[in-house]
């Protein structure tokens, strides 16, 4: 099954957090993860400010492996209704738009997104 991995998702994985083990049992092999750029952008943001330069680096390397996807017009066109239907925050809406492009389930750890078709949720404790 091919899966678009959420950033917070890669987030908890990296970490190696409770729910991030559970969440690298589902990570599929780079053939079938789809990356959304604005995911690299998004995790290039954290591992700079929380880890280093080079983790950003070893993840941009990991995910060039995978098939990454900018973002399209039509990708786009069909993340502003996803907005606006489920009020996502735009980032948000480009990566579900982008798996549902690409037949994809997006794994995360967003709330937002826990009844939503195409979804593996996966809730941080508290929540």
């Amino acid at each position: 099954m091919r899966r678009v991995i959420d950033t917070s998702a890669w987030i908890e994985w990296l970490l190696s957090s409770p729910i991030g083990k559970q969440i690298r049992q589902k990570i599929p092999g780079t053939v079938e993860i789809v990356a959304p750029t604005v995911v690299q952008a998004e995790l290039s943001k954290w591992l700079t400010r929380e880890i280093s330069g080079d983790a950003v680096d070893e993840m941009i390397a990991f995910t060039r492996e995978c098939e990454v996807v900018a973002l399209s017009t039509s990708i786009a066109l069909s993340a502003a209704d996803l907005a606006q239907k489920h009020r996502l925050a735009t980032a948000d809406a480009i990566i579900y738009a982008t798996a549902l492009a690409h037949d994809a389930e997006l794994l995360t750890c967003d709330g937002h997104f826990k009844d939503m078709p195409a979804v593996g949720y996966f809730a941080k404790q508290g929540h």
